[in-house]
């Protein structure tokens, strides 16, 4: 039985954006096990991933060296025997292990001068695979063979008595269908659709009867705290549940709005439909993996431009994306819920 150690990403999101290579390497070598070294926030999706066998917790921040800690967890890492290790991130450390804990093939794309500690070193074609999953998932294929296709889509598992107990837990009820907003994301506010814009969703989203959560972490709380004070009636939970929990929430909605975040990658995960919103960043290398999703951008000629905070100090690719451009979105994901306007008839007079 093939045994393959995966050096997962620290983001939420690029996490999800790991699950195909877990599914390749499932299909290409039936019955090998899979573990995963990876900071600790991301047990709970690792643990939806049924292509996961055991998920062992990388303490190391960013910048951190600790050669002597390193080395402790490869000594224990080498005693389970592996075949391969996949070094999703690109740096130099997260080479380390892999190589202490003496695994005999070591693979991962090029960077940061790291050529001694990978010794089946790829380079990476960007106009082949222009999509991170893609980028993740040809590590799976031996050296020179192309990335088979379609690629298949993350899916979280959820358990129906954990999806329960949240709801009882936080003393929320089903009696209305659910829209979930995720107004954050970690990577900085060029990513982030304005709280006023958010707020005049939810307002239009309450005034049809439909109850809005908002999901977030505690550095969204400032946002969300802004979103409730603008719209009345919303359920603030940003920085009152887990990680697991959220993923349990937001596999209630109905329909999820939501910046490009980690935990847009979990709605589409969940197969919930989706209004993922884009600003800085791009939909065609992160893209919710998703036939469930509408991206909705403005897609200005200065956009994408991946800077965390706006370089031209306006943010007009989030600032001029107004309200209706998600409403719009909405009546189409869930035309149930929210009837797309009819359109007007046109009288011609006959010449």
């Amino acid at each position: 039985m093939k045994r393959i150690l995966i050096v997962a990403p620290a983001w939420v999101g690029d996490a999800i954006m790991a699950q195909p290579l877990y599914a390749r390497l499932k299909a290409k070598h039936p019955g090998c096990e899979i573990d995963v070294l990876a900071p600790a926030w991301t047990r709970p999706l690792h643990a939806r991933m049924p292509e996961i066998s055991e998920s062992f917790d990388n303490p190391f921040g960013h910048g951190e060296l600790k050669l002597g800690a390193r080395w402790k967890l490869a000594r224990q890492l080498k005693k389970r025997r592996y075949d391969q290790a996949i070094l999703l991130p690109n740096s130099l450390k997260s080479a380390l292990i892999p190589f202490f804990a003496g695994i005999p093939l070591r693979t991962g794309w090029t960077g940061e001068a790291r050529y001694w500690l990978v010794n089946d070193i790829r380079t990476l074609d960007t106009l082949a695979l222009p999509q991170m999953a893609e980028r993740f998932a040809a590590l799976a294929e031996d050296s020179g063979v192309p990335l088979p296709r379609p690629l298949p889509y993350p899916q979280l598992h959820v358990n129906d008595a954990e999806r329960q107990a949240t709801l009882t837990k936080l003393g929320l009820h089903l009696d209305q269908p659910v829209i979930v907003c995720c107004p954050g994301a970690e990577y900085g506010p060029a990513k982030r659709w304005p709280a006023r814009h958010f707020a005049e969703f939810a307002r239009q989203c309450l005034a049809r009867g439909l109850q809005v959560w908002l999901l977030g972490s505690a550095k969204d709380r400032e946002i969300a705290d802004e979103i409730e004070a603008l719209a009345p009636g919303v359920h603030n939970l940003s920085s009152r549940t887990t990680l697991a929990e959220a993923i349990d929430l937001m596999s209630f909605a109905r329909v999820a709005v939501c910046n490009d975040s980690g935990l847009m990658h979990v709605a589409a995960a969940l197969q919930v439909p989706l209004a993922a919103i884009y600003g800085s960043s791009s939909p065609e290398f992160t893209p919710p993996l998703s036939n469930h999703a509408e991206i909705v951008t403005l897609d200005l000629e200065c956009s994408p431009c991946f800077e965390r905070i706006c370089p031209l100090g306006h943010m007009n690719c989030l600032n001029q994306l107004e309200a209706d451009r998600v409403t719009a979105a909405v009546s189409r994901l869930a035309p149930d819920l929210w009837p797309a306007p009819p359109t007007a008839s046109i009288h011609l007079t006959p010449i």
